[in-house]
């Protein structure tokens, strides 16, 4: 590759039903990759401009969406949901149950097919550092348990305020240690995020958003740059599926 090579990677904390999503752009060049937009919107149709923005038609890109974009089971539960509680529920990081019951499946799988008609094709399996534009689905839990090493979830999501934001900042102090030390690394800054504005649930959900999407993201990178050599993949194209980074110990 040149060294004028560039692919980018969107990280989306899909807003399943309602509230914003968060949004992270990075972009790999040079060997290393690098942040290019960190945001929240509201509605999808604003995300697909946002999208359409970064990612104009034809230009690489590969988009890792957290939320169920193929659901083919009209009750119960997924495969790649039940092979997340299989592998990770130890970790207590498996996921939500999807099928075509629930109020948020209409929308989740509306945006996946936004995403293929802007020609982002699904890549449960690829050819490592292969030029194109692909969407994969991700869950930020369990590769944060592999990522960084933990033998247990961040438990950002719920409880108290204090509790929830000590659990986020250190989130944030794993991306900015640990990332960078990565292949591919992640170029960052100490203050890439302000977060000493967390003082209600409104901004730390904001900023939970963010490093959720800055999650997604790098998983979208680490995909590209190793396919199934350091990924594990639950599920298919049938039944759906979440790519999560292999364990690094």
């Amino acid at each position: 590759m040149s060294n004028f090579f560039s692919m980018k990677f969107i990280g989306i904390d899909l807003g399943w039903q309602s509230g914003k999503s968060g949004l992270c752009c990075l972009e790999y060049s040079d060997k290393k990759l690098k942040i290019l937009d960190l945001d929240c919107i509201l509605k999808i149709e604003d995300i697909l401009n946002w999208i359409d923005n970064l990612t104009p038609l034809s230009s690489p890109a590969l988009i890792a969406v957290d939320a169920p974009t193929i659901i083919p089971n009209q009750t119960g539960t997924r495969l790649p949901d039940k092979l997340s509680h299989k592998y990770f529920g130890r970790y207590h990081a498996g996921c939500y149950p999807a099928n075509l019951n629930r109020p948020f499946a209409r929308r989740t799988i509306k945006f996946g097919i936004s995403l293929e008609a802007k020609e982002f094709v699904h890549a449960p399996t690829i050819n490592p550092q292969k030029i194109g534009r692909f969407q994969i689905e991700v869950f930020p839990h369990p590769a944060i348990v592999n990522l960084f090493q933990l033998e247990k979830i961040l438990k950002y999501k719920k409880g108290r305020l204090a509790d929830r934001k000590s659990e986020l900042l250190r989130l944030h102090q794993y991306i900015i240690n640990i990332l960078p030390t990565l292949e591919p690394p992640l170029v960052i800054s100490h203050n890439f995020l302000d977060t000493d504005n967390i003082n209600s649930m409104t901004t730390l959900k904001t900023t939970e958003d963010k490093l959720d999407s800055l999650i997604c993201a790098y998983i979208g990178a680490y995909w590209w740059y190793w396919g199934q050599t350091k990924n594990l993949v639950l599920g298919n194209h049938a039944t759906g599926y979440i790519v999560v980074p292999n364990r690094l110990d």
